[in-house]
């Protein structure tokens, strides 16, 4: 019997569970040394060496859908411990990580591909064997070919939710035709004085910052009124939330009347029976997200695990929890009856009406904006 037979006769085995995971994984090491050879999914075979993942994300109620959908799951199944942090900024993320010892992170919930970008020209990207992430070929392909254009053949991640960060109001207070009208520059009204939110993020300030001297956010000519526009939202503002669970509470507690927030967690305020609207304005930011596996992470049990959460039947559990449109390509998977009320939510796949920021422009300013942002945060 050749390997692939022999590796076809396991999976079979495997399936009709003829044979336990451990014995299957050793099986399956045992004939590649053998042999010679790596058989498909031979990497897995290690995955048993190792006895938790770490995983790090947004909090609150996105963290939870993790949880209690995927971690919780994968390891009742394979025995392997999903330890989960929470961070509330990329940034702040990051910067744990460069301090970090190698191996120390293993999975983050990365948002947008600038960040992808970030982590693979600091060289924290691995190269994923996505032999073994077969569930990858239901993922919608843009998703997956704009983290191919940064990183060559290679990924280092699973696309995994998209969502956008819009504007949301108290409907007690602000009308849907007011919205529409206003769209962005709502946040710059001096008759919502003190019931004015923002997230404290220089990305979304300065995309907003665009919107509202109507500016191309991927391609800003004047930055002066940028941050004029960004100074005069900062005075008006009650203050900058930091986390979605600040967010969902400033609005339910009506603190704030309006600001920009993450689809998802507006959606779970209006599931709890709060009358909190949402619109997306033109060039409104559009982000997709990613499991991002960093360098010296356990490659045969993280790959175990990206597999398992991109598996329909886990990954719609988490959109479904979570408030977020999963990566799943809607041609090739049927997403039930709830995914498709979700804002931001493309029947079609192909993600043409959401605005994503361009990496290269967007990570070629950070330096420069991040640092003024951080002035004018402080009254500049």
């Amino acid at each position: 019997m050749d390997d692939t037979k022999r590796y076809e006769r396991l999976r079979e085995m495997y399936g009709n569970g003829d044979i336990g995971r451990r014995k299957f994984l050793g099986l399956l090491g045992a004939a590649g040394a053998a042999y010679g050879v790596q058989m498909p999914f031979g990497n897995m075979a290690f995955a048993q060496d190792v006895s938790q993942v770490r995983f790090d994300g947004w909090g609150g109620v996105v963290s939870e859908a993790f949880r209690e959908k995927a971690f919780d799951p994968f390891t009742a199944k394979t025995g392997i411990e999903v330890v989960d942090g929470t961070f509330g900024s990329g940034d702040e993320y990051l910067a744990r990580v460069k301090t970090a010892q190698e191996g120390e992170y293993n999975i983050a919930h990365l948002s947008g591909v600038f960040d992808y970008a970030r982590y693979h020209n600091l060289g924290y990207s691995t190269a994923l064997n996505t032999d073994n992430i077969p569930n990858l070929d239901l993922v919608i392909p843009k998703l997956v070919d704009v983290f191919r254009a940064v990183s060559g053949d290679a990924l280092s991640c699973v696309p995994y939710d998209y969502g956008t960060t819009g504007l949301a109001y108290n409907r007690k207070y602000i009308s849907d035709e007011e919205m529409k009208e206003q769209g962005a520059r709502i946040m710059l009204n001096e008759k919502y004085k003190g019931k004015i939110g923002g997230w404290s993020d220089w990305r979304t300030r300065i995309w907003y910052g665009a919107l509202q001297t109507d500016q191309d956010p991927n391609n800003i000519q004047d930055m002066d009124a940028v941050w004029d526009a960004i100074r005069t939202h900062r005075d008006l503002a009650l203050k900058y939330w930091g986390s979605g669970a600040e967010l969902m509470s400033l609005l339910a507690e009506e603190e704030i009347y309006v600001t920009e927030g993450w689809s998802g967690r507006i959606y779970a305020l209006q599931e709890q029976g709060h009358d909190i609207g949402y619109y997306d304005p033109p060039n409104g930011f559009g982000w997709q997200e990613c499991l991002f596996v960093i360098k010296g992470s356990p490659l045969g049990a993280v790959e175990e695990l990206l597999n398992f959460m991109l598996a329909p039947e886990t990954s719609i559990a988490v959109a479904e929890a979570q408030n977020y449109p999963p990566a799943l390509d809607p041609s090739k998977v049927d997403l039930g009856s709830k995914i498709p009320t979700l804002p931001a939510f493309d029947p079609s796949g192909k993600l043409d009406g959401l605005t994503f920021a361009n990496p290269d422009y967007w990570n070629g300013n950070e330096a420069e904006w991040s640092k003024m942002f951080g002035r004018v945060q402080k009254g500049y």
